[in-house]
This record gives structure tokens, C-alpha cells and sequence, in this order.
């Protein structure tokens, strides 16, 4: 019996997930407004290339999507977000691959040169189980409204 209370449960439990959404990001124009004069967190280091990785959505907030750089080891992993969160880390400058999982793995390369801040977004999807994820690369505008916006999710290393 109580196999079967806990199985539906998570039935409603996954079909209300939905229901919690991501919140729409105001138009280009608002988000320069709102951040102009703001000082990002966490700025490159010389020789370096600064990575920002942000989630601003709620939905699948549990669940959370963990981040890696140039492979899916864990030795590689920098660091996780959930719902409303971001992490940072340093990369040396070149091509890298960037991988997020979730109930997926989702992945994005960058090139990326010293001094660069580059922004990437984790959206959140339905998965079969839990949340899946798909990262793209986000205007500085964006990425630096969704940093101010977010908390600090858990960083592992700032550097591989």
C-alpha cells in the first residue's frame, strides 16, 4: 500500500512540474537598463577566460543540472545549479566543450580567448523522469540580468 501512495505521489508530483514554469525575462532594453553599473560577482583572470553558466527558471528547481568542462568525468565537474542559480569558472583560452546533465546530457563548445565572459543558459525541459536540460550561449545583457537575479549555486572548482 504504501508503494502505491508514494508511486502516485510522484505521478502528481512530476505532472504539477509544468505548473511551475520559468519566469519571462523582460525585453533587451529592460535587462541593459536594469544592469547597467553592475559588477558582475566574479571577473576573468589574466590569461583566462571567465565562464558563467546560469539557470533562470524554476522549473525542475530539485533537481539539479550539474556542470562539466571538456569531458563527462567527475574529475571534470565544476559545479551544479537548481532553479535561480549560476556558477562561474575559469577556462584557459581555446575551444572547449561545456556538459550539463540533467536526465540528458546536453552539451555546447565555445572558443574561448582571454579576458572573454561568456554566458551560457541551462533551459530546463520535461523529461521522461526528471528535468532534462539544453545549454545555449546567451548575450552579455542577459547573462549578466540573470546573474544578478540568481544566487550562487554550488561551485566545485573554479578551475580545472
Amino acid at each position: 500500500m504504501k508503494k502505491i501512495i508514494t508511486l502516485c505521489s510522484l505521478i502528481l508530483f512530476v505532472s504539477l512540474l509544468p505548473l511551475a514554469g520559468c519566469a519571462t525575462l523582460p525585453t533587451r532594453d529592460q535587462m541593459a537598463l536594469d544592469v547597467k553599473g553592475y559588477t558582475l560577482p566574479q571577473n576573468t583572470e589574466t590569461g583566462n577566460a571567465m565562464v558563467y553558466v546560469v539557470r533562470p527558471s524554476s522549473l525542475g528547481t530539485l533537481i539539479r543540472f550539474n556542470v562539466f568542462v571538456d569531458n563527462e568525468e567527475d574529475s571534470s565537474e565544476m559545479g551544479y545549479t537548481r532553479g535561480w542559480q549560476y556558477i562561474y569558472f575559469f577556462v584557459t583560452p581555446g575551444e572547449h566543450t561545456i556538459y550539463s546533465k540533467a536526465e540528458n546530457w546536453a552539451e555546447i563548445t565555445i572558443d574561448a580567448k582571454a579576458g572573454d565572459i561568456i554566458f551560457l543558459k541551462q533551459d530546463p525541459e520535461m523529461g521522461f523522469i526528471i528535468a532534462r536540460n539544453i545549454l545555449e550561449l546567451i548575450p552579455d545583457v542577459e547573462g549578466k540580468y540573470c546573474v544578478k537575479h540568481s544566487s550562487l549555486g554550488t561551485v566545485i572548482r573554479v578551475q580545472k
